[in-house]
């Protein structure tokens, strides 16, 4: 006789996708949203004061008071994860936020989403925003075989070789390579990117995606560099294709 699978614990984990700067909830993300975190008092999030203030724009009647909030951080003790999901082994539903976009993608939501799957609780991910796959989409390059590449090296050197390395491999495999930096070091990174990749490699900037500020471009190196613009604090995605 086969043996019988485990069943998954009743309550389950919903990756929740918030908006990717500070406009209207309910304009970028789906009504589903709203239901969902109407329903849900525990969650799992980067900041919780950001996070108490997503939940209040999108549902300003929720009560606060009701939340149970966990933080996610470069300083959460890996240890302590598998205790965040103690509500669902009790057959009550989570939320794990991101500070921005979809929990799980460049977010430290994917090491909660590892455990629950480890735990066999059941993981919903829900529609939302996502500044890495929107700058894919507006680009223009190659959408059948791309890579994320998350930070550049900080050191320069170092940095360098890492562009000309993606450079290289873009134009040998036809890989579009996308990567994202700091906003306060846009503007050096734009630089560099200049100073090192070949003219006629095209590079699409993509910063404030989703805000009335939104600046999305496709051009050759070469046009770039006889351009002026300022990414200084505004969340960009780069991406090249030689």
């Amino acid at each position: 006789m086969e043996e019988s699978k485990p069943s998954l614990v009743s309550g389950k984990v919903y990756l929740i996708p918030t908006t990717l700067g500070d406009n209207a909830p309910l304009e970028v993300l789906p009504i589903s949203i709203k239901r969902t975190i109407e329903s849900i008092d525990h969650y799992i999030v980067e900041n919780e004061k950001s996070a108490r203030h997503f939940i209040k724009k999108v549902s300003p009647s929720k009560p606060q008071p009701s939340l149970h909030i966990q933080t996610l951080n470069k300083y959460t003790d890996s240890a302590d994860i598998p205790a965040y999901l103690d509500p669902c082994i009790h057959g009550l539903d989570i939320g794990l936020l991101s500070e921005a976009g979809c929990p799980g993608i460049a977010d430290p939501g994917a090491d909660v989403v590892k455990v629950a799957h480890d735990k066999r609780i059941q993981v919903v991910p829900l529609v939302g925003p996502s500044s890495i796959l929107m700058a894919m989409m507006s680009s223009g390059m190659n959408g059948q075989n791309f890579a994320f590449n998350g930070y550049l090296p900080i050191d320069k050197a170092e940095r360098r070789t890492k562009i000309k390395q993606l450079e290289r491999l873009s134009r040998e495999t036809g890989q579009t390579q996308i990567f994202m930096e700091t906003p306060y070091r846009n503007n050096k990174l734009l630089a560099e990117l200049i100073r090192t990749l070949q003219k006629n490699t095209r590079l699409c900037i993509a910063c404030d995606i989703t805000l009335p500020s939104e600046f999305i471009r496709t051009k050759i190196v070469h046009e770039w560099s006889e351009l002026e613009i300022d990414l200084d604090k505004r969340p960009t995605i780069f991406i090249i294709q030689a």
